[in-house]
């Protein structure tokens, strides 16, 4: 007997939220230090380091998402290195989330003044120390808001997690929907899941650029 679309079916996508929740903490943090990484050596004096940065970048970026997570979840079983979903779910957004953090993150560090790393240089501080001391304090400001735009991009596209099995929001939807033959209803349902999960951030995104006043 088919059943309907319930209160108790709504709980179980709110449920599943906390596993998108979950893997978007797990990939914000991978693509938070692999793009720390990245946005350091792509402002290197070392060229040929520049040059390999770059490169890894312009790859990730222009290869979709769905890719990495089918050649992680799929390919690396080949070579006898087996992984769960959630694992392949999160090496995959680390690996593509820390090519634009890295952009994001190393357009905020060039954007400082070259006074200002110059400035640092006079006072006999080491590259680390301009770094630490008077150029990131300083591109926090202007990374902040991509940063938070990137997150919520960054929880729309754990949806994707669901085409290799990991249950998390969208997957649990798909078979909530199964159950029911009520597909409007259920993923109505889990739009407005999403809608709350993202609103919040974008609006505090919008606020931290009229705050900080980025554009000046």
């Amino acid at each position: 007997m088919i059943r309907t679309f319930s209160y108790i079916d709504v709980m179980y996508l709110v449920a599943a939220a906390r596993w998108t929740l979950a893997l978007t903490a797990t990939a914000f943090a991978g693509s938070a230090l692999l793009g720390l990484i990245l946005a350091i050596a792509r402002i290197s004096p070392i060229a040929p380091l520049r040059w390999l940065v770059a490169t890894y970048i312009w790859i990730v970026q222009g290869t979709p998402l769905l890719v990495w997570l089918f050649l992680i979840f799929f390919g690396l079983p080949l070579i006898g290195i087996s992984v769960n979903p959630w694992l392949a779910a999160a090496v995959a957004f680390s690996i593509y989330g820390s090519a634009f953090l890295g952009e994001i993150w190393r357009g905020a560090l060039v954007s400082i003044a070259k006074t200002q790393w110059e400035a640092g240089a006079s006072l006999g501080l080491s590259t680390a120390q301009q770094l630490r001391y008077v150029i990131v304090p300083q591109s926090i400001r202007i990374a902040i808001p991509p940063t938070v735009g990137f997150l919520v991009q960054l929880i729309k596209n754990t949806s994707l997690a669901a085409t290799i099995g990991l249950v998390e929001l969208t997957r649990e939807g798909q078979l909530t929907a199964a159950g029911t033959y009520q597909p409007f209803a259920v993923f109505i349902t889990v739009a407005c899941i999403y809608f709350a999960l993202c609103f919040p951030l974008t609006q505090w995104s919008r606020s931290l650029e009229r705050k900080l006043d980025v554009a000046r």
